[in-house]
């Protein structure tokens, strides 16, 4: 018999390797995948949690009302390395532990963030969707990424990636982050500046931060006009960080030259008013939709949820 109810609520966990649902097993718990048949994730969320003793969790909030029905709730695994869904002040009082999966996948999202570079700067999927369309429009001029200036948001574990990455392109880099690592950015040849100075020398901008009450639309118009005109700017980090009304109205007037998102507001955009734009790029929130990342994510969040339930130290707690 089970000794624990775990209950998993992200697509993609185990979805490609069962390995982190037999490692759950094999210590002694059942694991339950939400939603089921394709039921309501909320409501289904509000029947298990009461009795559940872990849950592997994805982007779905946990506020305060959900966290005082979890009585048996022991800890909040989240798949992954964003916790703003979660309301930590509550857990805390509550006695539930939050833990996280860093460096899991960052090495997915720091590929992305490049291919989202990339193909805005040379506007790819639009010349793709032309063609498809029967167009035979000529070729839209984009702007080379060698040599250029590359603003770096952010230089935890992704951030640093992407720096890693831009090496090959022989980049100039700048990064801000509120705690420096300067003897990695000065190992590539980078330095750190001040936000001011980072939207306007960059010719690349890309975001690796949190989102939090300091970060809440960072980006907004003030510094989109700051930005070279034929700027990129690249958000793999969070929704909410750039102030999408602005950016749409700095894309469409050409104010800088394009963008690559892969996290929204609202996720996936399919209704927002920049998937209407050519010069911007949408992603389902995918920076961790590889195999590599989706199996290192699960082990890691399965044995964060396993060390909290046996009572082990767990290194990744919030």
């Amino acid at each position: 018999m089970a000794n624990y109810l775990v209950l998993a609520t992200p697509r993609s966990f185990a979805k490609n390797d069962d390995a982190p649902i037999r490692l759950l097993e094999e210590n002694g718990c059942e694991v339950v995948r939400l939603p089921k048949d394709g039921g309501d994730l909320t409501a289904q969320l509000a029947e298990y949690l009461p009795q559940a003793d872990a849950v592997i969790a994805g982007l779905e909030p946990y506020d305060r009302a959900l966290l005082s029905t979890a009585k048996k709730l022991k800890v909040i695994s989240r798949y992954g390395v964003g916790y703003d869904k979660v309301d930590l002040d509550a857990a805390r009082e509550l006695g539930i532990k939050v833990s996280i999966t860093p460096g899991a996948n960052g090495d997915s999202v720091a590929d992305l963030a490049m291919a989202l570079m990339l193909n805005a700067a040379r506007h790819v999927c639009h010349m793709d969707a032309v063609i498809r369309a029967g167009g035979h429009d000529k070729p839209v001029t984009g702007v080379e990424m060698w040599k250029k200036t590359l603003g770096v948001v952010g230089t935890g574990r992704i951030g640093k990636g992407v720096i890693q990455r831009a090496s090959g392109f022989q980049m100039k880099v700048l990064a801000y982050d509120a705690y420096p690592d300067e003897a990695f950015v000065s190992a590539h040849g980078g330095q750190y500046v001040d936000l001011d100075t980072l939207f306007r020398e960059s010719d690349f901008i890309t975001l690796h931060c949190p989102l939090n009450e300091e970060t809440r639309n960072m980006v907004d118009a003030k510094r989109l006009a700051e930005m070279k005109p034929k700027a990129v700017l690249v958000n793999t980090a969070r929704g909410g960080i750039i102030d999408e009304a602005a950016l749409y109205e700095a894309l469409r007037t050409g104010e800088i030259g394009a963008a690559g998102l892969d996290a929204t507001e609202v996720e996936p955009a399919c209704g927002s008013p920049l998937a209407t734009l050519p010069n911007c790029i949408l992603t389902p929130h995918a920076g961790a939709a590889t195999y590599e990342a989706g199996y290192n994510m699960g082990m890691m969040a399965a044995q964060n949820a396993l060390d909290v339930l046996n009572g082990r130290d767990c290194s990744y707690l919030v």
